[in-house]
């Protein structure tokens, strides 16, 4: 199973999400880390190429941003609650930054 790194402040969002969402993203995310699609995701090529969105949905929205295409560890880069129909700019310039540092830094590496 991959590892998860938790970027910036996601960790202790996913933390503060309402038991039954943090459970099932937890769950999602165990998932991906044993190679498996989640349940029910998006893709989000406008926060970066091979950024995908965890959806959960319990009477309201979750999300949570994850790079799973990295041979070393799953990225979660935003972890959030949607509260309306389109994704706030805030919460997709946060993932975009997020990636941006993430690659910049994996690039520095080697």
């Amino acid at each position: 199973m991959k590892r998860v790194e938790w970027l910036g402040d996601s960790l202790e969002r996913l933390r503060a999400f309402e038991p039954t969402a943090r459970r099932a993203a937890g769950y999602q995310l165990e998932r991906v880390q044993a190679g498996k699609e989640p349940a029910d995701f998006k893709p989000m090529p406008t926060v970066g190429l091979g950024v995908n969105e965890i959806r959960v949905r319990t009477g309201r929205a979750y999300r949570v941003f994850y790079v799973a295409k990295f041979v070393e560890a799953i990225y979660v880069l935003h972890a959030f609650e949607k509260k309306s129909g389109k994704t706030a700019r805030e919460d997709l310039e946060l993932g975009q930054r997020r990636f941006k540092t993430l690659v910049r830094e994996r690039k520095q590496r080697s």
